[in-house]
Order: C-alpha cells, then structure tokens, then sequence
C-alpha cells in the first residue's frame, strides 16, 4: 500500500512535457553586423514565422522568444542571444523550461552543402561541422534531434568560407529568399501540425 501510494506522487520528466507545445529554434548570431548574412537565415525563417502569426519577441533569458499557434499546436519561437556557437545552452534551457520534448523540437539551420532554395528536414545526423549544431548536440547529449537545414549555396573559393557565411545576401540571393524563407515556415509549422515522417516526405522533394 505504502508502494502504490508512493507511486501516486511520483512523476517523471516526460510525464509534465506537453505533447501539443513545440519548441521551433532558428540559428544565427545577435547584432546588427550580422542583420541579412547568410549564417542568420534561421533567424529570419522565425522570424517571419512571427511576423505571420502576428506574435511579438520578448527578450528573455538566454534568447529571444515569441509564441503562435498553429492547428492547435503551440510554436515556441527561439532565437538564442547566446551566439551561434553556445547555442546548446539556449535550447536545452527553454526545452526544459518550456517542458519541450526533443522530439518536439526542431532547428533551423544554413546549410553550405545544398544549393540555394533546397531545404532538408532530418530526424537526426551529425553537426557536418555547423558550430551551432555541434553545441546543441554536446548540450543535449545526442544527435538525435530534428533539423531543418536551409541551402545557402558554397559560391566561394577555397579558404574562403567563413567569409562567405557571415556575408551578406547578394541581390540576386534576396529575390530568391523571398521564396525560399516562406518555404521554409511552412515546413516547420507542417512538422508541428502533422510530424516529421509527413513533412520529410512533402518537403524534402522538393
């Protein structure tokens, strides 16, 4: 009896997440010299997600977040203040905070091995050498989280990549974000309405 009663009050992590809540993270480095380059692009994915969900970002703890709903679902806006490289610490701070399982959680990532306008929803894979990535999955202690990775294309020449990543959209490229970034908000908000298996099989095609 005193087992059973024991087991009444005893409760565990995954037992207070809540299924309908979904932690959406764009990558990027806070400060206006960073503003339009193309390492932020996960930035801009949410923040025209909030834009359209006419939310507002609150600066908070360890990033700056916003909330909007979607078929039921709540999207939890994340954009960490902690510079792309700590970014971990940010995501597994409002994960928890937010009560957020990592299968609910989705990353929004540039991506210099597809071309631009190619987006790629994963389950789960290594950082290919993203710092932000890599952060993440020291903070979580694994790989498997899912992540949208955003082609920016690799037009530079060799010893040149940093240079590229942190530079700024041509002209050329923005005309094309106008398509790419709207693509992209659906994706994620399709990977918290319907799940991943779906939304891999409708935007990775494309």
């Amino acid at each position: 009896m005193i087992e059973f009663l024991k087991s009444l009050f005893r409760s565990t992590p995954e037992e207070t997440y809540d299924p309908m809540k979904y932690l959406i993270v764009g990558l990027g480095n806070i400060g206006s010299k960073y503003d339009d380059t193309r390492h932020n692009i996960g930035f801009d994915v949410v923040d025209m997600m909030a834009k359209d969900g006419e939310a507002s970002w609150k600066q908070e703890t360890l990033g700056d977040i916003a909330e909007i709903k979607h078929k039921g679902r709540t999207l939890v806006l994340l954009k960490p203040s902690t510079f792309m490289n700590l970014s971990g610490k940010a995501v597994k701070y409002w994960m928890e905070k937010k009560k957020i399982p990592v299968e609910n959680m989705l990353v929004v990532v540039d991506e210099l091995q597809l071309d631009l306008g190619v987006i790629r929803l994963k389950a789960k894979g290594s950082d290919g050498g993203h710092n932000g990535l890599k952060d993440i999955a020291e903070k979580l202690a694994s790989t498997k989280y899912s992540r949208l990775r955003v082609g920016i294309g690799k037009d530079f020449r060799r010893g040149q990549q940093v240079e590229y990543v942190l530079g700024k959209w041509d002209a050329k490229e923005k005309d094309e974000l106008i398509e790419i970034i709207p693509k992209a908000c659906e994706a994620a908000k399709s990977f918290a309405a319907v799940g991943l298996k779906f939304t891999m099989e409708n935007f990775n095609k494309k």
